[in-house]
């Protein structure tokens, strides 16, 4: 129903050429009919199929409901079929962006359940690569968020910081997404010659080119325009719905697992969680960009307190957890990944079970595209980061 007070009805001319003329019916409201949307599904090789069916009343969003399961892979089935030390392979590929952080989790908590010590070297480099494929995922969503509201030259930015974290991961790892350098008691490798020093060089490096994406982004008046106030999410509600990550800090809320459950080396340095105060599109993308800055401080840090010695236990030729279960929640890159894991004393999981960020922070979409307009609710979903494999699994 519209608020307007009268009717305005468009006649053609009865001969070609004749111009049109309005016709004013009546002062009553017109009626409008309500309709769906559909956004999606997306071919995969954009980003995943994700898909989200819009109910309108004119361009406003009356209602809006996430339609996910395009391509669920069933991981957590398969990986009752695989050896403890063959998962780290699967978990690479649900969250494509954070590679390195997915293995790092079931490596941890087959640990807990083993109750196996990791050399301090190992726990140190881990907590390393996990930063920096912390800030390799927060560069691609700095970048591609900035094109889904029109600007294409920060992905230009975004990528040329991507590539230059991604050849260093390569230099110890060998892989550029799909790392499997975790392995149960350590690590694959030890860390190549030239290694620390090149990490320092490239953090200096970023430092310098973080200021670039607050000039090209935070500080772009149209970006302002388009963010500012828009989908707003009280804490409150994030927390009900379990939203973790960027998108729970930007509500104001600093919940995060290397600060209140630390693992790793965690609780032996300093570790800055940005928040936000209004928890709208313009916080949540000033949360991921701050992040990357926090993570900087984080590698640094671990560069002088790097100890020397092995980055692996021996491990027996079979490798059984005990009887038991455990839960383990790690802070990666989109927010809180848990894994509960369950074994019968056999080489193979009975249950395991993910806890992905991503498949929680869509929970929040409805609430956040309730009564914006079409335009505002692509900056909205833009604003909400997540994988859709990390979703579907």
């Amino acid at each position: 129903m519209s608020d307007l007070s009268t009717r305005e009805r468009v006649h053609p001319g009865s001969a070609p050429g004749e111009d049109f003329h309005l016709e004013i019916v009546g002062d009553g409201d017109f009626q409008t009919a309500d309709m769906k949307l559909s956004i999606g599904p997306a071919h995969p090789a954009t980003h995943g199929v994700f898909r989200i069916v819009l109910e309108m009343d004119g361009e406003r969003v009356t209602g809006a409901r996430p339609v996910i399961g395009y391509m669920h892979r069933g991981f957590e089935k398969l990986a009752e079929h695989r050896d403890y030390r063959q998962i780290k392979a699967l978990v690479n590929r649900h969250d494509w962006l954070s590679g390195f952080s997915n293995e790092l989790g079931v490596a941890l908590a087959v640990e807990r359940m083993m109750e196996m010590e990791v050399p301090d070297r190992a726990q140190w480099i881990r907590m390393l690569l996990a930063e920096w494929n912390r800030i390799l995922n927060h560069l691609m969503f700095i970048g591609s968020y900035a094109i889904e509201l029109g600007a294409i030259t920060p992905m230009f930015y975004a990528f040329r910081e991507r590539e230059d974290i991604q050849h260093l991961l390569e230099s110890a790892t060998g892989g550029r997404l799909h790392f499997t350098y975790n392995q149960v008691g350590g690590l694959k490798i030890d860390l190549p010659k030239g290694f620390l020093r090149q990490s320092t060089e490239l953090s200096a490096l970023i430092r310098k080119r973080v200021p670039d994406y607050h000039d090209l982004v935070l500080g772009n008046d149209i970006f302002q325009a388009r963010t500012v106030g828009v989908g707003p999410l009280p804490p409150e509600v994030a927390l009900s719905l379990g939203v973790t990550g960027p998108t729970l800090h930007a509500t104001g809320v600093p919940e995060d697992s290397r600060v209140t459950e630390p693992y790793l080396k965690y609780g032996e340095i300093d570790v800055d969680v940005p928040v936000g105060e209004n928890g709208d599109s313009f916080d949540r993308f000033y949360c991921l960009l701050a992040r990357i800055s926090a993570s900087l401080d984080i590698i640094d840090q671990i560069h002088d307190h790097l100890p020397a010695g092995p980055v692996n236990t021996k491990l027996p030729k079979m490798v059984k957890a005990p009887e038991g279960a455990t839960y383990l929640r790690t802070e990666n890159p989109l927010g809180q990944l848990g894994y509960w894991l369950e074994s019968d004393g056999g080489r193979t999981p009975w249950r395991l079970k993910m806890r992905t960020p991503s498949f929680s922070n869509v929970q929040a979409i409805p609430y956040l595209l309730e009564g914006v307009l079409v335009p505002d609710a692509i900056a909205v979903l833009g604003s909400v980061f997540f994988v859709v494999g990390d979703i579907d699994r």
